[in-house]
């Protein structure tokens, strides 16, 4: 069995090239978590039911950012790397006694933690929703208990998933995600009409249970197995441990954030944590798509270059990086911007998710899509910290924009409802990517930013005559189309989105737009094995 999946488990040579596959595969699970928010919108639109679903998923997603996420993107990778380069010789062995160590740790650690939660739910809920009614809250709780399972399974998913990043393995780690959007989706069709609302916690917790499951036959094949060691005096556990205390304060204080998001929407009109979830998983598709595939394949080659000493190489796959996330993102936010009414209605606008509600959640989406640039970034400006083993300045960093966060949600909400909350996070974003980029700098010295700022202006000059395109395409489609139906409105979208596309490809081509070159060479040789004549920095291989 191992050896077919070697087809599937093979490594990813470029950053591009990695960038470009995860992508393609978050592509596949934004577009089933698209799906996965239509199906719930339509069911139960904006309105109660999803503010309790969405309220329920705060302490489980509590759990894991602060115990799973912080480990793995700190601590885990840079750990396993210099093992696995030190240990080549036996078989990566003291590899993999440190995941095994890892493994059961993680494993106690959440059986315990998630046991005391479950316990103290009820306690715990009333404090993160005091705007519910007794009813809702009650459902609240129960549906956090079944959630509850979910932090195992992705504890010993995100360690496995760590192991193929360290790898270069992307493609098993990318499925998993995308497993996990099928197994809410399953809930949402066919455990609501059984068990009611407690279908969708049910199918959260099988999503997480298949998110592991997919990646356990990679990692064996790559020679782990696994041995019931725990070691708590394990020295590169305790490394782990020492690298993710800054980084799991820091997830610490960004969830304290989104609680507190959650208790101002609490008190905010019915329906208001549904939009806000909404537009923000609206926005989030194209930064999970392009920032963090980019941030994930990055990673490993800047975290070589730290440990070589390696400066300008580092600067350079990192300058790359940036350079190709703008080149992405740019147009990104002029499509997002210019057809979120489109957007909003396609995807969501279905059932009980009224017309007030797709107007709500697309001046929501435009607001968000001012700061979408910096969150697409923000995720390797952080792993460079990392890859230098520092976590302490991005924790600090994420502290203070937090707290301009919360204190600007407090004072906007009031005037301006659930937007307020959304103009809090934009800004707060804003911040966050400023400073880190900053304190880079000082720390780290030139990133490039002369090559950078030029790719910008020729994106940017793309981008304007993407826009002059869509505007007025918008409105002449509209008159061939019936913009009261599903269809009217989504070739509306379709045809002027397109239409902008292909300008911003042309105009990038004749400014010799060294970002588009790079992704057009990538994908020539991918598909076609057709090398280009001149490889760039990060060119096929």
């Amino acid at each position: 069995m191992f050896k077919r999946l070697k087809i599937l488990n093979g490594e990813s040579k470029t950053i591009t090239g990695a960038a470009l596959f995860l992508g393609a595969a978050s592509l596949a699970s934004r577009l089933l978590g698209v799906f996965r928010d239509r199906v719930l919108a339509g069911q139960f639109g904006a309105g109660d039911s999803l503010d309790i679903y969405y309220a329920a998923f705060r302490i489980p997603d509590f759990i894991f950012n602060l115990l799973i996420l912080g480990a793995l993107s700190a601590g885990f990778i840079p750990v396993f790397m210099e093992l696995i380069f030190s240990s080549k010789e036996n078989g990566h062995r003291e590899a993999w006694e440190m995941v095994n160590n890892l493994i059961n740790i993680m494993g106690v650690i959440l059986i315990v933690v998630c046991g005391l939660f479950i316990f103290f739910s009820s306690f715990l809920v009333p404090i993160i929703t005091p705007g519910f009614s007794a009813e809702k809250m009650q459902t609240t709780i129960l549906m956090t208990q079944i959630m509850m399972l979910s932090p195992l399974f992705l504890g010993i998913s995100n360690i496995l998933g760590g192991v193929l990043q360290s790898f270069k393995r992307f493609f098993i780690y990318s499925l998993s995600p995308i497993f996990y959007n099928i197994g809410i989706i399953i809930g949402a069709l066919f455990l609501v009409p059984r068990f009611g609302l407690y279908g969708l916690a049910i199918g959260v917790v099988l999503g997480a249970l298949t998110h592991m499951a997919i990646q356990i036959p990679a990692v064996m094949q790559l020679g782990f197995r696994y041995k019931p060691v725990l070691d708590w005096g394990n020295k590169s556990v305790r490394k782990i441990v020492k690298l993710m205390v800054p980084r799991t304060l820091g997830l610490a204080v960004s969830q304290i954030n989104l609680t507190a998001i959650t208790i101002i929407a609490s008190t905010l009109t019915a329906g208001s944590l549904s939009i806000f979830n909404l537009s923000s998983n609206l926005q989030y598709f194209p930064i999970g798509i392009i920032g963090v595939s980019f941030a994930i394949a990055a990673f490993p080659a800047l975290g070589e270059c730290a440990a070589s000493g390696n400066k300008d190489l580092m600067v350079k796959n990192f300058s790359h990086a940036v350079r190709q996330i703008l080149f992405l993102i740019i147009p990104s936010s002029v499509l997002l911007l210019l057809l979120r009414a489109q957007i909003v209605r396609v995807i969501l606008g279905a059932g009980a998710f009224n017309w007030e509600d797709t107007i709500l959640t697309a001046d929501a989406l435009a607001i968000f899509v001012l700061s979408l640039f910096a969150q697409a970034l923000i995720p390797l400006l952080v792993r460079f910290f990392y890859a230098l083993q520092d976590t302490k300045g991005p924790f600090l960093i994420g502290l203070v924009s937090v707290i301009i966060n919360i204190i600007l949600a407090v004072f906007l909400s009031k005037p301006y409802g659930i937007i307020g909350l959304v103009i809090s996070c934009t800004i707060s974003n804003l911040i966050n990517f400023c400073l880190l980029w900053i304190f880079l700098r000082i720390k780290f010295g030139s990133l490039d930013e002369g090559r950078i700022l030029k790719s910008i202006l020729k994106i940017s000059v793309a981008a304007v005559f993407m826009a002059i395109v869509i505007q007025p395409m918008k409105y002449f489609l509209s008159d061939f189309v019936n913009m009261q139906t599903f269809l009217g409105i989504f070739f509306q979208g379709l045809g002027a989105g397109l239409a902008g596309i292909v300008i911003f490809a042309t105009i990038s081509l004749l400014l010799k737009s060294e970002e588009m070159l790079a992704i057009w060479q990538t994908i020539k040789y991918k598909l076609f094995k057709v090398k280009p004549a001149v490889i760039t920095e990060e060119g096929p291989k």
